[in-house]
């Protein structure tokens, strides 16, 4: 677990709404799409595993498709060549998940944030509103009105899974944010040119290292894995399923092993990654046969180092 704020840590969030905002998926109508389409069979055709036919033609009904900003209620509306579609989505309950969140660090640049575990970084599937991303922009939005400041735009400039607790660097200037992004790309472009250093994080600006409980025994104090990760197919998955593979993008994670509790038959271990690819260290140490019980912790420089790197 990520440890427990200090009296002098900010902690931000609003609690969630019941129901979230609802979504708008927009169209243009391609002028193949057009040739005496109409609106039902335009969205039924393009979205099937949204819903069928009569669950295209309902929504219609109801109201929730707008063609060049004007609602139709009619399914038979034959498209024309450009026309823009809006379908609004109606509001609905997402799965709970924690909303509240401490500040580690902030200046004029950026924010570190202590994530919790079940929070979501960034909009996605289920969770919409729900996300850190959410509740940054409340925050932000909530000092400028009181305080009549240049309103800010923070964004996330890497992400931890929804079930990863810790820091997490939000830029709050566009040099910040590309700053930060360029520091994070750093490792991840070593990796595969033969120049990556075997330290890891030596002559970096900015280290990323996790803490994980893994299952099995680890008997070497120091392992590298230097297995490339990639994306395969897989049914039920429309966007494959990233795994160990061969023809996969370099990855380069190196673990160090902490303790080791034989009775319980499991390893804490840091790893320290290189790269940043997609479930990296999930399927690193499921690689070496010791797949992973709880990523718990990422750390980063200290608070005075933060600001040091911009």
């Amino acid at each position: 677990m990520s440890p427990p704020p200090s009296p002098s840590q900010q902690r931000i969030g609003l609690p969630w709404p019941e129901l979230n905002d609802g979504l708008e998926y927009k169209d243009i109508v391609s002028s193949s799409e057009s040739e005496l389409t109409t609106v039902s069979e335009f969205y039924f055709t393009k979205y099937k595993s949204s819903a069928p036919l009569l669950g295209w033609i309902q929504r219609i009904q109801n109201g929730q498709i707008q063609i060049d900003g004007e609602v139709v209620k009619d399914p038979n509306t034959v498209l024309k060549s450009g026309s823009k579609l809006v379908y609004h989505r109606l509001p609905w309950k997402e799965p709970d998940t924690p909303y509240s969140l401490d500040i580690l660090y902030e200046d004029d640049d950026l924010i570190a944030l202590n994530k919790p575990s079940g929070l979501q970084v960034l909009p996605g599937g289920l969770f919409q509103q729900r996300t850190l991303l959410t509740q940054l922009q409340w925050w932000f939005g909530q000092k400028d009105s009181s305080t009549g400041a240049c309103e800010l735009h923070p964004v996330p400039v890497h992400r931890l899974g929804r079930g990863t607790s810790g820091i997490l660097l939000c830029a709050k200037t566009k040099l910040a944010k590309t700053k930060l992004a360029a520091y994070f790309a750093e490792g991840t472009s070593l990796v595969g040119s033969g120049n990556l250093d075997q330290n890891c994080g030596t002559g970096r600006k900015l280290t990323k290292i996790y803490r994980a409980l893994a299952d099995g025994i680890i008997e070497e104090d120091e392992v590298v894995i230097q297995q490339p990760i990639g994306v395969v197919r897989y049914p039920g998955v429309a966007k494959g399923l990233y795994v160990a593979f061969p023809e996969g993008k370099p990855a380069f994670s190196k673990l160090a092993v902490l303790a080791r509790d034989r009775q319980n038959n499991c390893t804490l271990v840091k790893v320290e990654i290189q790269s940043g690819r997609p479930h990296q260290i999930r399927i690193h140490l499921a690689y070496i046969g010791h797949p992973l019980g709880t990523l718990f912790m990422l750390r980063a420089d200290d608070q005075s180092a933060l600001k040091q790197i911009l």
